[in-house]
């Protein structure tokens, strides 16, 4: 174990690079730690507060996950693990069912166990039979409707409470994401965090309360301050998260089981393994080493990072896109400055303080921001189409998937029992798969895109 923790000292001259098993002086590789928590914060924080969880655990949690996910890898993979947006919108379909926070981190939890399980057959097996069950034409449909499936959550619930803030913040991230040099683009969730804070503060300063729904106002119209500090003041300073959610359940709980809770989040799962695959695949090639062998190692570490936060009440995890941002720009791919980020994360996530400020991010901040990340992610699925050479004449293709896409972004609902039923994401998913491997077995047309898949999931890490 000593000698996970040994790096080589190294000084590179300008532009040359620093291997995973290297490091600079602790004085630099503490800098560029805190630019891996600048990297990932806007996204770590706000995913959760969309779900309806606690930032402060997601934070805590993200540090505790990214230094497991660095020993089960073996500081062969270069990696943070923040908070996943796969699962928002089966989180969101959980909650318009009833469900509350316990029964949300309990299928995430299990979706969890089942991505560890994944990771460890193919430690064992290899990628093969997983290329084979997801194709990119039935990666790009599920992830397609996995984010499409979450424009009703901002339309209903976050723009409406401040449209016209919403409208601005979305504006500006657009901008920034596209327009800003290097590393500021890639923060471009954080910064519009932050100007959307702003904004709401100078409205209430100029023109006093707003008359609209809040997230907490089941739909009525109140009047309400757009940035809310009452529950900062009384937060303390440091401590591990407490107190309760929005829904009446405590901030660390424990989760509750319900199969139909399980099945609308359980398709985040495929997500998840293209992010992972595409992640170790972008890490391979900036690194100049071979990491297949340690891609089954990578899926399965993620895995036990969600079901370990969620069992706690945290928020599910991801490799983070943001941070092989970090690296590309600085070539600096040493491990010692994760795990220094994972420990600033830790120490971020015991200041309750700071996480009721995240906390009370106006909604119309989070429609501005989600009404661009959930577009993202369904734009996502179509570009895994695209780079792999999907082709729509053919109607295994265009016949396979459709009926899928349209249940699932949809809503529509199959009515197994008086207490059963499967809707929205996770019919979907279940269409997909089944029609589409009905119509293509034994074909060997579409193959050649199996084996371009990894490009598809490459896109996918990128993205989100």
């Amino acid at each position: 174990m000593s000698s996970l923790f040994t790096w080589k000292v190294v000084d590179p001259a300008p532009g040359e690079p620093v291997a995973p098993d290297e490091r600079l002086s602790w004085g630099k590789t503490v800098g560029l730690g805190a630019q891996h928590v600048v990297a990932m914060f806007g996204a770590t924080f706000v995913f959760p507060v969309v779900m309806g969880l606690d930032p402060n655990l997601a934070i805590f949690f993200s540090g505790v996950c990214t230094i497991l996910f660095l020993l089960v890898c073996q500081n062969k993979v270069p990696s943070y693990l923040g908070t996943s947006a796969s699962f928002v919108a089966g989180v969101a379909a959980i909650r318009a069912q009833g469900g509350d926070s316990a029964d949300v981190t309990g299928g995430i939890l299990i979706s969890g166990v089942v991505l560890a399980v994944v990771g460890v057959l193919i430690h064992f097996l290899g990628a093969g039979f997983l290329h084979k069950l997801l194709p990119p034409a039935v990666t790009g449909a599920v992830v397609m409707l996995i984010g499409f499936n979450l424009a009703p959550v901002v339309a209903g619930i976050y723009w409406p409470q401040d449209q016209w803030v919403a409208l601005l913040t979305s504006a500006f991230m657009v901008v920034a994401a596209v327009l800003l040099p290097g590393f500021w683009g890639r923060i471009a969730v954080f910064l519009a965090l932050i100007f959307g804070y702003v904004l709401s503060w100078l409205c209430d300063l100029i023109f006093g309360q707003i008359h609209s729904i809040t997230g907490s106002s089941n739909g009525k119209l109140i009047d309400h301050d757009r940035v809310d500090w009452s529950r900062v003041g009384d937060a303390k300073w440091f401590g591990f998260p407490s107190g309760k959610l929005a829904d009446g359940v405590s901030v660390v709980h424990s989760p509750s089981f319900s199969l139909t809770f399980i099945l609308l989040v359980l398709p985040g799962v495929i997500a998840l393994i293209a992010e992972n695959t595409g992640h170790v695949k972008a890490v391979a090639e900036m690194t100049g080493r071979d990491l297949d062998p340690y891609m089954g190692r990578a899926i399965a570490a993620d895995g036990a990072a969600t079901a370990l936060a969620s069992a706690f009440g945290g928020s599910p995890t991801t490799t983070y896109a943001e941070n092989i941002g970090v690296m590309s720009a600085t070539k600096v791919y040493s491990t010692a400055a994760y795990y220094v980020a994972a420990a600033v994360a830790i120490l971020l996530g015991l200041c309750p303080k700071f996480g009721q400020i995240v906390s009370a991010t106006p909604g119309g901040v989070l429609g501005g921001i989600t009404v661009v990340l959930y577009g993202m992610i369904g734009l996502v699925g179509a570009k895994i189409w695209v780079e792999n050479g999907v082709d729509f004449g053919k109607p295994i293709n265009m016949v396979g998937l459709a009926a899928g896409i349209i249940a699932g972004i949809g809503g529509v609902t199959l009515k197994i029992t008086n207490d059963f039923s499967l809707s929205g994401i996770a019919l979907g998913t279940i269409l997909v798969l089944v029609y589409y491997h009905a119509v293509n077995r034994g074909r060997d047309d579409d193959r050649r895109s199996d084996r371009r898949s990894d490009r598809g999931a490459d896109e996918v890490t990128k993205a989100l």
